[in-house]
């Protein structure tokens, strides 16, 4: 078998119905469409409506909330602190904060800050600038005698 001998299976392939091309070919005059009304015309987008009566999202009852100015953090474990010190990524004796981070990409993107989990386990001393950190990685972040410096009101 060679590649100008493959053909597709039989059957399989559909030439294009040319419509509008006189009465003899079934698709002539109105293509196919029927005759007048909406649908029959082009530019018709008809996605949810239902005859006039209300339609079905609009039946249903709205749930939950969404808050628009929701923070998004990057989140960032001490496990991966830990890690990015260790492979000399960042050096632990300098204070930490957002922009060293994202430079160092040990923190994906940028977003409204940086919160700091407590998965993981630090043994190096550092200072850390975030925006919010979790109990658990405060505590963990001060029994390796290191500190942390949060701008957000309230940590969670």
């Amino acid at each position: 078998m060679k590649l100008n001998e493959i053909q597709p299976k039989e059957g399989s392939v559909f030439e294009r119905t040319r419509v509008g091309r006189g009465i003899g070919s079934t698709k002539g005059k109105t293509c196919g469409r029927g005759v007048k009304g909406q649908k029959a015309r082009t530019g018709v987008a008809i996605k949810g409506f239902e005859g006039g009566q209300m339609p079905l999202d609009r039946r249903l009852p709205k749930l939950g909330f969404r808050n628009i100015f929701r923070k998004h953090y990057a989140e960032l474990s001490l496990g991966k602190l830990q890690a990015a010190i260790d492979s000399k990524k960042i050096d632990a004796s300098k204070p930490l904060d957002q922009e060293v981070l994202f430079a160092a990409k040990v923190v994906n993107r940028e977003k409204d800050g940086i919160k700091l989990l407590g998965n993981g386990e630090l043994k190096s001393k550092v200072t850390l600038k975030v925006a919010r950190a979790t109990a658990s990685a405060k505590a963990a972040v001060e029994k390796a005698g290191g500190k942390i410096e949060t701008s957000a009101s309230q940590s969670a």
